[in-house]
């Protein structure tokens, strides 16, 4: 208790050394527990893209791609899907529920989905939440778009809006549907996934637009009206990907299997959850780029510790003499060195972990508009308490060297009046 008391007020009256170090290790422990928090938000966000889907079905290609392009409006198919394929496979006795989807055109550097009304009502991403509309509704007309939260944000529309298609992809295009536009008839609460940056019409509206083109060109002298486009048969001849719910998932492997060795035409079914998790395997190099820069900021705010110990240690070769000549032994100048230091890491891990959660709290509402990243407060997981036992290690190891310093200066030489 006496050494707790000394090594309170020694750390009282060096005030402003103190608490810039405080500062130090607060910092580097907020940035340590906020690159956490911010990894294990993300990787939950991004394995929640899409949720309570059985399978993702498209042209033979690789997962990641078909993954890329069908859920994250990421690249390109090297395929399509012939209609009839589709609804073969839509009308198995096990598929429960099927969502078509059509890609390759854009709007201002969004992405345009052709997809059916099945979307909204099957769709699902999070923890199996459904779309939630914040204004208006799902399209009925053949020309109706229902856009996502940070397309309408960042373009202004509300319902009601006139928008036109571009073909092909990119912020700039020359070739649009200008003569076939489209209107906002809805616009979707944020999800942080990229459902937020698409727009979404239906797929009898993919073919409309595209009834007077080829190959990527307005057929010349051939022009369809948009009023005449909705009086022919609009049926779509291919789709990009689909994607399946099942009625059981035991059956899973079966239709995957059943599928991958369809004899048509060459797709390809992979599992959600597999090809996320391979997806994101490619990024760990990033990940562990940032938690081993958070842990350097860690060290180099010990070392700011450390240092400032040293540096004050011959300024207190006095102290540390009378607390010897009045009873204390080595071992506990040795003792009062380590608990000031622990006393230091611990206030700051403390006012690390009180700043981040204050930080995440007020800039909850800024991440999740400007990023799509939903974080909870949540009580610190059992991986971030390891991290806070790893940094008091460490500034308990940190004290002893300034305190096997002070353990070694002897008591004539801190009495000595040196001239």
């Amino acid at each position: 208790m006496i050494l707790l008391n000394l090594a309170w007020h020694s750390l009282l009256n060096r005030k402003t050394s103190v608490l810039l170090t405080l500062l130090s290790i607060s910092v580097s422990v907020m940035l340590l527990l906020g690159v956490e928090k911010v990894r294990t938000e993300a990787r939950s966000s991004f394995a929640n893209t899409v949720s309570g889907a059985d399978l993702i079905v498209g042209a033979r290609s690789g997962p990641v791609q078909l993954l890329l392009y069908s859920v994250f409006r990421i690249g390109d198919a090297t395929s399509n899907i012939s209609w009839e394929s589709y609804q073969k496979i839509s009308a198995h006795s096990k598929v429960a529920w099927s969502i078509p989807i059509s890609l390759g055109d854009s709007h201002r550097g969004f992405r345009v989905m052709g997809t059916s009304r099945a979307y909204f009502e099957h769709f699902r991403y999070g923890q199996r939440q459904l779309l939630e509309f914040q204004q208006g509704q799902a399209f009925d007309g053949l020309y109706d778009a229902v856009v996502g939260a940070e397309v309408a944000k960042k373009l202004g529309y509300t319902v009601g809006d006139k928008i036109v298609v571009a073909h092909g992809l990119g912020n700039t295009s020359f070739a649009k549907h200008d003569d076939k536009p489209f209107r906002v008839v809805g616009i979707l609460d944020p999800t942080g996934t990229p459902v937020d940056r698409t727009v979404h019409v239906s797929l009898e509206a993919i073919e409309a637009i595209h009834v007077d083109w080829k190959v990527g060109t307005r057929l010349p002298g051939q022009t369809v009206s948009a009023e005449e486009a909705a009086q022919m048969d609009l049926m779509p001849k291919q789709i990009t990907a689909f994607i399946l719910g099942l009625k059981s998932p035991m059956a899973t492997f079966h239709l995957q299997r059943s599928i991958n060795n369809y004899r048509k035409e060459p797709l390809l079914a992979i599992l959600p959850g597999v090809a996320l998790q391979q997806l994101w395997d490619l990024m760990s190099v990033a990940e562990k780029a940032l938690v081993a820069i958070s842990i350097l900021v860690v060290f180099t705010g010990l070392i700011g510790m450390l240092t400032v110990l040293l540096t004050s240690l011959n300024e207190r070769r006095r102290e540390m003499a009378i607390l010897r000549s009045v009873g204390a032994r080595p071992a506990h100048i040795l003792a009062l060195l380590i608990l000031e230091t622990t006393a230091l890491t611990l206030l700051g891990a403390i006012l690390g972990a009180l700043l981040l959660y204050a930080g995440l709290a007020a800039f909850k509402p800024w991440l999740s508009s400007a990023f799509g990243l939903y974080i909870t407060l949540g009580p610190p997981s059992p991986y971030q308490w390891q991290l806070l036992g790893m940094v008091m290690i460490a500034g308990i190891m940190v004290g002893l060297i300034p305190g096997y310093r002070a353990y070694r200066y002897s008591l004539a030489d801190g009495l000595s009046v040196r001239i």
